[in-house]
């Protein structure tokens, strides 16, 4: 479930989250567009920001309590780590 108030609807996410979340939207598809046009080559970058965009819009995802997208930012992050790794 969302996160309800009295009356039923969601309360407002904080400034820090949505920030946080449009962050990790721009990091993802601005990481995957320099890798498909050759502005960057895969490697620690291009994982790093796959890893904090990912855990951006995962937490979105949380607070929402989308939980299909969460499990795919959760899966998201953990493939970037090992890679990193």
């Amino acid at each position: 479930m969302s996160d309800p108030t009295e009356n039923g609807a969601p309360r407002p996410m904080p400034l820090w989250m949505q920030i946080f979340g449009w962050y990790g939207t721009v990091a993802i598809v601005g990481a995957y567009a320099a890798l498909s046009h050759g502005w960057l080559q895969e490697g620690p970058l291009y994982q790093l920001l796959n890893a904090t965009g990912a855990a951006g819009v995962g937490l979105v995802c949380w607070r929402r309590a989308a939980w299909q997208a969460l499990a795919m930012e959760v899966v998201w992050v953990a493939i970037a780590i090992t890679a990193l790794v």
